[in-house]
């Protein structure tokens, strides 16, 4: 009995370290996996600063009223045509009740004044005739007289530029708006009837139209304060418009802020730019842009691609892979130079002969294969 149970146990005890051994084997066993290479190649690198932004005119003015009203005529329509001095709006002038009874009374004020000046200048004009009275006196009462007429013309007029805007109601009305520039018309946004207000020194005053001058464009956007440092004014650069088939206009830079504002974490740097555009363009204001303002070139040197690059986690120095005669890969630093976001210079480290490894060629695979049994 006792012999039988020791022949069992060992049978069971033998099992068990079978499948132990072979548990640790197929846990310490890795599948080989074949890594593709690439070769280092020589090229023409570009390093381009890109700047999003928008074209905007140069010269963009707003049309605003000289006395508050209502708008009674629009002239013309947005995206016409005109040149200085053109007729834009007129303006109606709705008068303040109290302002008409001050300018009525300040009329009637004057008015007894002159009266009394020109009884005073006629009684005194007939003593000095007769000598009864000296030439000065005379002449004060004739300077007195000619006061009391000027205040009297200016209160009629100040009555008339209250009830109707200005004095004779013709072309230099302060109720006309005329355009200030030759142009484009950009926008109108008041309507016939609405009510506007006058500028001046406490108020900005009521827009009626935006007149500019579309031949002239400038490109407005925001460079990273990492790249601001590589940008130059009159620098020839490139501004690309997505909105007419990335089609691309050459321009200057001629503006690079001396300070930054921080958006989002980041420093950003305005920069400007003349853009040369020409008239058979239908070019709005207003158009998204990029810019492309090409740092530094470098002709015929020895790159490879950015992907193929790994840093040390500690040094943070960049290395590469390198196939070996028996198939394996060693670590092999080496010297970067500029990039141009796809391929990166190679200054020291590697020759055109070496293999390198695509080290993230598996992490490619294991995505293609968990996508494809997703679609299934």
């Amino acid at each position: 009995m006792n012999k039988t149970v020791k022949i069992i146990l060992g049978i069971v005890l033998l099992l068990l370290l079978v499948v132990v051994l072979k548990y640790f084997k197929d846990s310490n066993t890795e599948d080989v996996v074949d890594y593709e290479t690439e070769l280092p190649f020589y090229t023409t690198l570009d390093t381009k600063i890109v700047a999003t932004g928008k074209l905007n005119p140069e010269e963009e003015i707003e049309l605003k009223p000289q006395i508050s009203g209502i708008v009674d005529k629009i002239l013309v329509e947005e995206g016409d045509l005109v040149q200085k001095g053109d007729l834009i709006a007129k303006i109606r002038v709705v008068p303040n009740e109290q302002s008409l009874v001050s300018a009525q009374s300040r009329i009637k004020t004057a008015k007894f004044s002159y009266d009394n000046a020109k009884t005073l200048f006629d009684r005194n004009k007939s003593l000095y005739e007769k000598g009864v009275i000296s030439r000065q006196d005379f002449e004060n009462n004739e300077l007195s007289l000619n006061q009391a007429q000027e205040n009297y013309t200016q209160a009629q007029n100040d009555y008339q530029i209250i009830r109707q805007g200005s004095i004779s109601g013709g072309g230099s009305a302060n109720t006309n708006i005329v355009a200030q520039i030759p142009g484009t018309i950009l926008e109108i946004p008041v309507r016939e009837g609405d009510q506007v207000i006058q500028s001046n020194n406490f108020n900005a005053g009521t827009t009626i139209a935006t007149v500019a001058d579309m031949s002239k464009m400038i490109f407005e956007g925001k460079v990273d304060e990492s790249e601001v440092g590589k940008l130059e004014e009159g620098k020839e650069i490139k501004v690309i418009l997505g909105a007419i088939n990335e089609k691309e206009f050459p321009a200057k830079l001629t503006f690079v802020a001396p300070k930054g504002v921080e958006e989002s974490g980041a420093v950003q740097f305005v920069i400007k730019a003349d853009v040369t555009v020409e008239s058979s363009n239908k070019i709005r204001a207003g158009y998204s842009a990029n810019a492309e303002i090409e740092v530094e070139s470098k002709d015929s040197i020895l790159v490879i691609r950015e992907a193929l690059l790994q840093f040390n986690r500690i040094t943070e120095k960049p290395f590469v892979e390198l196939l070996t005669n028996d198939g394996s890969f060693r670590t092999k630093n080496v010297e970067i130079g500029i990039s141009d976001g796809i391929n990166i210079e190679i200054t020291e480290g590697l020759d055109e002969a070496d293999r390198i490894k695509i080290w993230n060629k598996t992490f490619e695979e294991s995505d293609e294969d968990e996508s494809e049994d997703e679609n299934d």
